[in-house]
């Protein structure tokens, strides 16, 4: 089984910054694209940001210029800066990955994290 764990959310400012990590662990053959989600209060969980296992970063044209993908494969990691906050960012921020396992190394499977909630709000 494979396990995801966001952390870095939290409550902060108009204009201020957030790192977000989202760490896989468990019986790990191979991570494909990792990908950041995000659900506002009442609506649909929208798409942020991917990356791929070749490490090619697409955007939201609604965070384009402002949040950051990256990742660091020896850690599974992949993380999400994201800078000059505006309160429509608010909302829980969801990892996504893309899993192949040992015991079956050739089907990947898609695994989500719990979210982290992230508010913006003076």
């Amino acid at each position: 089984q494979v396990q995801l764990v966001e952390s870095g959310g939290g409550l902060v400012q108009p204009g201020g910054s957030l790192r977000l990590s989202c760490a896989a662990s468990g019986s790990i053959f191979r991570i494909n694209a990792m990908a950041w989600y995000r659900q506002a209060p009442g609506k649909q969980r929208d798409w942020v940001a991917t990356i791929t296992a070749g490490g090619l970063s697409d955007y939201a044209d609604s965070v384009k210029g402002r949040f950051i993908i990256s990742r660091d494969f020896a850690k599974n990691t992949v993380y999400l800066q994201i800078n000059s906050l505006e309160p429509e960012d608010t909302g829980v921020y969801y990892c996504y990955a893309e899993v192949s396992v040992v015991a079956a190394p050739l089907i990947n499977r898609v695994y989500w994290g719990q979210g982290t909630q992230v508010t913006v709000s003076s």
